[in-house]
C-alpha cells in the first residue's frame, strides 16, 4: 500500500509554530495549488487548500525560512485524525504529514549574502528531508 502526497504550491499565510508537551516543534501550514483547464473556450482555475503539518528540524526550517506566498515542493502523506472541539463535538481532519521541502523561491527570504556557505546552495532549489516520527494523540498541541 502507498499513501503519498506531493504538492507544488504557495503558502497561504505564515507557519504556525507550536510545540508538544515535550517541547518538540510543530509547524502548521496550508498550501495552496491550482489547476487551470478550459471550459467552453474560457479558461478556468480551481484552487484547493491543503493543511500541512511538519516536525521537529523540519518544523523549524519552516518557521524560519517559509512566509506567506512562499512557493514550494512538498511531498508527504495524508493522515486523518479525530478530536473534539471546545464544544465537545467529535471533529476529523485530514492533513498532509510533511517528509520532504523544497524551497523553490530563488533564496528563502530573511537569508543573509554570507549564509550561502550553509547547507543553502547559492542559487536554485532548497531541500530538506526529516524522517516522520510517529504521531501520538497527546504530542498534538491543537
Amino acid at each position: 500500500m502507498v499513501n503519498k502526497v506531493i504538492l507544488v504550491g504557495r503558502l497561504g499565510a505564515d507557519p504556525e509554530i507550536r510545540y508538544t508537551m515535550d517541547g518538540k516543534p510543530v509547524a502548521v501550514f496550508r498550501v495552496a495549488t491550482n489547476e487551470v483547464y478550459v471550459k467552453n473556450g474560457e479558461k478556468e482555475t480551481i484552487t484547493e487548500w491543503h493543511r500541512l503539518v511538519a516536525f521537529g528540524r523540519l518544523a523549524e526550517i519552516c518557521g524560519e525560512y517559509l512566509s506567506k506566498g512562499s512557493r514550494v515542493y512538498i511531498e508527504g502523506k495524508l493522515r486523518t485524525r479525530k478530536f473534539e472541539d471546545k464544544q465537545g463535538q467529535t471533529r476529523f481532519v485530514t492533513e498532509v504529514l510533511v517528509q520532504t521541502l523544497q524551497i523553490l523561491d530563488r533564496r528563502p527570504e530573511g537569508m543573509a549574502q554570507e549564509t550561502s556557505k550553509s547547507s543553502f546552495p547559492k542559487e536554485g532549489h532548497h531541500e530538506f528531508i526529516e524522517e516522520l516520527p510517529p504521531l501520538e494523540e497527546e504530542d498534538i498541541p491543537f
